[in-house]
């Protein structure tokens, strides 16, 4: 299993918290998702390697920013 955690700019509530689980937990071979509001972290648990552009594509797209 891989797991990677990206830093997400803009969660400030549970409803931002959902919209950015259920938007990277689309993404092709992502298993789990755990988004954290306090410290703006998603982790992401894959079987294998998952492309960071698409995490970031998901996230983006659901109104959201990855940094660093």
């Amino acid at each position: 299993m891989d797991t990677t955690v990206y830093t997400v700019k803009g969660m400030t509530c549970s409803g931002c918290m959902t919209k950015v689980t259920t938007a990277v937990n689309g993404v092709t071979g992502v298993s789990e998702v755990d988004a954290d509001i306090a410290t703006g972290e998603v982790t992401v648990v894959s079987e294998g390697p998952v492309d960071a552009e698409l995490v970031r594509s998901a996230v983006e797209e659901a109104g959201y920013e990855v940094v660093g």
